[in-house]
């Protein structure tokens, strides 16, 4: 049995990048061997087992086989006979299929192992598949474009860029998870330059799977991917960032987008909250009314929070926000448990009505 410490830690500390989650890899063993030293067993899919004091995950070397379609057609093999090198064969691109050999305490030993070139790959800055089992995983191709996001001055090998245009013509992307999607496509918008990443999407022809219609307006594709690469030079959290890539679009389109990808609803809420901040600003301001049936719409009396990190996120892309604030201000001085104690009626539309009125009126005195 050994122990290796492979995939994306060993990239980035190369790369001197911050390098982060480990993945471990454990040739030469079975599951009863891993319950025996203590591992927890977590994988549905394959042997995955959490270390019995790190916790972090340790895979069995593993073979694969397609048998399906999209992330979860596969047929795994695990034996103590598989060797690293099969093992790495299946991985996706030659930066991420380098290992280093780890004893029990988990020090690493000995030379890297980089059985296809990852390090000269690393050095000449190109992002290249190992093997023809790359296209048999859609969902690589969407790990292209964020690695093109996270390493912003490589480039795609050309040998692999075609593979990945056939594998879209050919119509592979329409067997992608959406929670895998998203899973991959919320980290590009963190990466150091997501733009990248939607400029490859497009180059590779997939836009009508991944990018609402309006997208296809050269204006608004350059204006967005301008929002999220400011977002990411103020490192901006992946709210902030949904926001940017969904500002432009028409609202029906970002809640169908939004859907589709299965999007968490916090996240959704907030981004289609900016974008009616965007589309409104200024002209709701200028009438007390509307900017009462604004605040009402979303939703400022019980998360007034919230708006006021919209409120952030657009002043940082250039949106003047002080009236806003002067407005959120005066609204949320209304006391309205007071006022409904004052209310004769228990009628709560009355009680409903008259704080609505207060409101109005202290939005109106500092207009």
């Amino acid at each position: 049995m050994k122990t290796y410490i492979v995939g994306g830690f060993l990239r980035d500390q190369l790369l001197g990048i911050e390098a982060q989650d480990k993945d471990f890899v454990v040739v030469g063993s079975t599951p009863e061997e891993m319950l025996a030293r203590g591992f927890q067993p977590i994988g549905q899919d394959f042997p995955v087992f959490l270390h019995p004091q790190t916790k972090e995950e340790y895979a069995l070397a593993r073979t694969e086989r397609k048998s399906g379609h999209g992330y979860k057609g596969f047929t795994f093999f695990t034996n103590p006979e598989v060797t690293l090198e099969q093992d790495l064969y299946r991985r996706d691109f030659t930066i991420n299929a380098i290992a280093q050999e780890i004893n029990l305490e988990g020090e690493r030993l000995g030379p890297f192992i980089d059985p296809f070139g990852g390090q000269l790959d690393l050095a000449k800055k190109i992002i290249k598949h190992i093997s023809p089992a790359f296209e048999e995983d859609p969902l690589r191709i969407l790990r292209l474009a964020r690695f093109m996001a996270k390493l912003n001055d490589f480039m795609i090998d050309p040998n692999t860029l075609r593979l990945v245009k056939q594998m879209v013509a050919n119509g592979e992307l329409k067997y992608l998870v959406p929670e895998r999607v998203w899973q991959e496509f919320s980290k590009g918008l963190l990466e150091k330059d997501p733009s990248r990443m939607l400029d490859v999407l497009q180059d590779i022809n997939a836009s009508e799977y991944f990018f609402p219609p309006d997208f296809e307006q050269p204006n608004l594709f350059k204006k967005t991917k301008e929002l999220v690469h400011l977002g990411a030079n103020h490192q901006q959290d992946l709210s902030n960032q949904l926001a940017y890539l969904l500002s432009q679009v028409d609202i029906d389109q970002l809640g169908r987008w939004v859907t589709q990808w299965k999007i968490p609803n916090e996240l959704q809420q907030f981004a289609k909250i900016f974008n009616l901040l965007l589309k409104s600003h200024p002209s709701v301001l200028k009438d007390a009314v509307s900017t009462l049936a604004f605040f009402d719409q979303v939703d400022l009396w019980r998360k007034p929070e919230r708006f006021e990190k919209v409120l952030h996120a657009a002043y940082r892309v250039g949106v003047d926000v002080f009236m806003w604030e002067k407005f959120i201000r005066a609204a949320l001085s209304v006391d309205s448990g007071a006022i409904a104690k004052k209310t004769e009626s228990q009628d709560g539309r009355l009680i409903q009505a008259a704080v609505a009125k207060a409101r109005l009126q202290a939005i109106v005195a500092c207009q």
